[in-house]
């Protein structure tokens, strides 16, 4: 089937017959619609997001080899870009292939358990990713403002436990998610107006009660954004007063550089979930194939683009990528 002959395929007599049929089934299997709106251009779309989903696991695999096989980056920031590494790597596959397969192949069909799964997935390392962000955050606050003892205060073990709490945080926050969604009914649409099953386009399509669900994903968005981006902004104000008080104007610079390719990288991470998240509650009035796409977006940016943020401000790993290519040529 050619992408120009797809939208009679949801032409609006399908959708109707979909929506109308009555559907009492506790596990459904759902139908992925892709970007709607755009159907004649989905394979064209997909093309970028192919590009990003390749560079997310060529970048983060890179820079996880250079990280494991070098000792000398074994110390507090590197650890915790590795961590980063390895959740963009989860959090790009758990999105990308399924939304190429719709986009390309109109692979639309996902089964009501895959769909829990890939939800639980994308959510729960969307909250590691941002708790490991606060980690790098402190990181850089100690390292700027207590650098005589950044290596006693982070030390293997503390290092360790952060990312042992960064875990559970995510799985315990998270997993009542699918078993929340478990009780519901679909019992009019099982389509989903989305590329892969995000939380809040699933619940829109149940007939039952769905105020514990909704509650639930709120409070969860509010208390993961809130807490982590409230100790986001106090470490890196605490590290601008510092670095002002620095009398040399290239110690500050330095300061200055290696600190905003970390504000570049949370920009990034939290601006366009924010505006995912805030659109589904009360974007009404913006056009839906721009929600996701951007919410497609946010998912798969991040994790194309850290590792080059991080390798270009790194000079360990921008030296060891640059020596590799030298020994290969």
């Amino acid at each position: 089937m050619s992408f120009v002959s797809f939208p009679s395929t949801l032409s609006k007599s399908l959708m109707m017959t979909l929506s109308n049929s009555s559907w009492k089934l506790p596990q459904p299997s759902f139908f992925l619609i892709g970007i709607p709106g755009l159907e004649e251009i989905q394979q064209l779309i997909a093309l970028p997001l192919g590009v990003l989903y390749i560079l997310a696991l060529v970048g983060n695999v890179t820079i996880l080899f250079i990280i494991w096989t070098d000792p000398s980056l074994h110390q507090p920031m590197y650890l915790f870009l590795a961590m980063l590494a390895t959740i963009d790597l989860v959090l790009a596959s758990s999105t990308a292939p399924k939304v190429l397969a719709v986009l390309l192949v109109h692979a639309h069909d996902i089964g009501y358990t895959v769909c829990l799964i890939q939800m639980f997935f994308i959510h729960a390392f969307s909250s590691m990713e941002s708790g490991v962000l606060v980690a790098m955050a402190l990181d850089r606050y100690v390292a700027i403002c207590h650098p005589l003892h950044h290596s006693t205060i982070l030390h293997p073990e503390v290092i360790a436990r952060i990312g042992v709490a960064v875990l559970v945080r995510g799985l315990l926050l998270l997993i009542p998610f699918p078993i929340l969604l478990r009780r519901l009914i679909f019992c009019k649409t099982t389509i989903i107006g989305h590329a892969y099953c995000e939380h809040m386009a699933v619940v829109k399509l149940a007939c039952s009660d769905t105020t514990v669900n909704r509650a639930y994903g709120l409070a969860v968005a509010l208390f993961v954004v809130g807490s982590d981006v409230l100790v986001i902004g106090i470490s890196y104000a605490l590290i601008l007063r510092a670095v002002l008080k620095v009398p040399g104007g290239e110690a500050r610079l330095k300061a200055f550089s290696t600190c905003g390719s970390h504000v570049c990288v949370i920009l990034i991470f939290y601006v366009p979930g924010m505006f995912s998240f805030l659109t589904h509650r009360f974007g009404q009035h913006v056009p839906h194939h721009i929600h996701v796409l951007l919410a497609t977006l946010y998912l798969l940016v991040p994790p194309a683009l850290n590792p080059l943020v991080y390798g270009v401000k790194t000079r360990q790993i921008r030296q060891k990528v640059l020596r590799g290519f030298y020994i290969k040529a």
